[in-house]
């Protein structure tokens, strides 16, 4: 379990670091990157952070090598913001939780439509029931109206 202030520090730096993608690195590599946690060690002197980006393993390189060519800048950023006797050395990873969820929605979202299409082709046809429904409403009248004209004779 992590200690109260390695979640505070946690927290910190992902708000220092986003923040800093957001308004002050002009990178176009790490434009649209999402910083989605931070895990530091129990020491304080080792920070993963997890990002994702949208668009394929070709972005997730470039941003990941944006990032890292911005560590020292961000480092720094964060010792300002981080009352500690060690600033935590950053390391940067793509968040494959992010990932897998997607693929999993993904599955689960062709599984729902391969069942709707196998339903589709296991229904019967609605104009069969709706003539058939329209037959016996009929027929009902029919003897509703037999009943009628019996009580009235």
């Amino acid at each position: 379990m992590a200690s109260r202030r390695t979640l505070k520090a946690a927290q910190a730096i992902r708000e220092v670091v986003a923040t800093s993608l957001l308004t002050d690195l002009k990178d176009p590599r790490v434009e649209t990157t999402t910083i989605t946690k931070v895990e530091v060690s129990a020491d304080m002197r080792n920070a993963k952070v997890f990002f994702m980006i949208r668009g394929g393993e070709a972005k997730e390189r470039l941003a990941l090598k944006g990032l890292q060519s911005a560590a020292g800048y961000l480092q720094q950023k964060c010792a300002k913001r981080i009352d500690a006797r060690y600033t935590p050395k950053l390391s940067f990873e793509v968040d494959e939780g992010v990932k897998n969820l997607l693929e999993i929605t993904r599955i689960l979202a062709e599984e729902r439509n391969a069942k709707e299409a196998a339903e589709a082709e296991n229904a019967p046809d609605d104009e069969f029931e709706e003539e058939e429904w329209e037959e016996d409403e009929d027929e009902a009248d029919e003897e509703e109206d037999a009943d009628n004209s019996k009580t009235n004779d």
